[in-house]
């Protein structure tokens, strides 16, 4: 008898954790990137319980969940080559289609892509780019190269910030070189040392999220910055204009990603979901400034998100996409960043 009614006190005890998961969602977040006002709408619209964690790099993401916090969050919001390197750890969880009923909003585009084939994992949530911007009060010259980040002009030389992510630095950096990401050529990886080793005497600091704010405030007169951060920047009166160099600047896509042993699996499929409404992904753009990857959001564009210069590149100079590194070249450009940050 007592057996029976111990088993029975567990399975109301589980019962009641199920129903208290059922009303929450725990998300990972990048910082400033969703308004608040779109998750009050979502937790009254499915009397859900949100919360959520920021952070400020993919690498910053990625040891997080690797240090213990997987199992802890829903839903993340990995860049496109974290996707993958995610998938490949084993962190990721799977979806069919047909559990999102918006599933056919997602841009053409953005469906079959190569991070995320068929889009198994994850959806698509904004996509930008990622150069620099400089403060024309400082500097009038020309602004066309990279050169401008890692050879910099008098003017500009101790005024500058660097985005604190090795992906988009390094892949940058390589771009101003000249030689391909990922690569495990000896010469080509000394050459890339040097030359950030080198430039560094010219950067006032390395910050992800005051990216926008230095530019804003003055502390910096150019700096590596997300296309959106530079459009908010002019939008609260800093004189910079952001840079499309002849060297090719980063193209990207941020995606919500189900986290595997997601606690509330079901909450995190819904708001995937409610994310691909046309009214919401347009609601997130207005916010921060990128471009949708959600089919039907023009109608609720505000005009100045749709026609900022930094949503509109000029033609020539092309954006690539950060690429995941095999594991054994990785461990080089970690190494070269590692010596970079003492």
């Amino acid at each position: 008898m007592k057996k029976l009614l111990l088993t029975t006190s567990m399975a109301l005890l589980a019962l009641t954790a199920n129903v208290q998961a059922e009303g929450k969602l725990s998300i990972y977040h990048w910082f400033e990137y969703i308004p608040q006002e779109l998750l009050d709408k979502f937790a009254k619209e499915y009397d859900v319980e949100v919360t959520m964690d920021t952070y400020d790099s993919n690498e910053a993401l990625l040891a997080s969940l690797k240090a213990g916090k997987l199992g802890s969050y829903d839903v993340a919001v990995p860049g496109d080559y974290m996707v993958k390197i995610l998938n490949d750890e084993g962190m990721l969880d799977t979806f069919e289609p047909s559990e999102l009923s918006n599933f056919s909003n997602i841009q053409d585009q953005w469906v079959d892509v190569s991070f995320d084939p068929g889009r198994k994992s994850s959806i698509p949530y904004q996509w930008g780019s990622t150069s620099f911007a400089v403060n024309r009060d400082v500097y009038k010259g020309p602004i066309d190269t990279t050169a401008i980040v890692f050879d910099p002009p008098e003017e500009l030389k101790g005024k500058i910030n660097v985005l604190d992510t090795a992906g988009e630095t390094l892949t940058l950096a390589s771009l101003h070189l000249g030689i391909p990401q990922c690569t495990a050529d000896r010469d080509q990886l000394k050459a890339l040392n040097a030359l950030v080793l080198d430039a560094k005497k010219d950067w006032a600091s390395f910050g992800s999220d005051v990216a926008k704010d230095v530019l804003v405030s003055g502390d910096a007169a150019a700096g590596m910055i997300w296309s959106g951060f530079s459009a908010k920047a002019r939008g609260e009166g800093a004189n910079i204009e952001y840079a499309f160099p002849k060297e090719g600047y980063i193209v990207w896509m941020d995606n919500v990603a189900l986290l595997k042993d997601a606690p509330n699996r079901e909450n995190a499929l819904k708001f995937m979901n409610f994310l691909l409404e046309p009214e919401n992904a347009a609601a997130v753009t207005n916010y921060a400034q990128y471009t949708s990857g959600v089919k039907g959001v023009e109608p609720y564009l505000d005009d100045a998100v749709k026609n900022s210069p930094e949503s509109n590149p000029p033609e020539g100079p092309k954006g690539v996409f950060v690429q995941a590194c095999p594991e054994e070249v990785q461990v080089l450009y970690d190494a070269i960043w590692t010596n970079l940050k003492k």
